[in-house]
């Protein structure tokens, strides 16, 4: 089953399903997220700092493509409600300035 690990959060990897977003996985295994769009692409709150893997997953979504090409998203980055790992492993991690007041992350602050 394909994996997705967040250095800064704890619990190790996460399985993600076919078909599941990023941010589904990362729910599902009880982690708190930052999405203020409500998970719908219309903003960049939901991104996640690659590490590696990057290839592993599909491509970029239409709404990924809009800020990836207007300079809102960078190129290491994507955003978790609309990125799906089909196969292998990813790892990434939450950046700074999406970081929710009350998660304890691995390594910061």
């Amino acid at each position: 089953m394909p994996t997705l690990t967040v250095q800064n959060l704890p619990g190790g990897p996460i399985n993600v399903s076919s078909g599941q977003t990023l941010l589904r996985a990362v729910q599902d295994a009880g982690h708190d997220w930052m999405h203020a769009c409500g998970a719908k692409g219309r903003c960049t709150t939901c991104r996640i700092e690659l590490i590696s893997g990057a290839e592993n997953l599909a491509p970029p979504t239409a709404h990924e493509l809009r800020y990836l090409n207007t300079g809102r998203l960078a190129p290491n980055c994507r955003l978790s409600c609309q990125a799906q790992l089909p196969q292998g492993e990813v790892v990434g991690r939450v950046p700074d300035a999406t970081q929710l007041p009350h998660v304890q992350y691995l390594g910061d602050r």
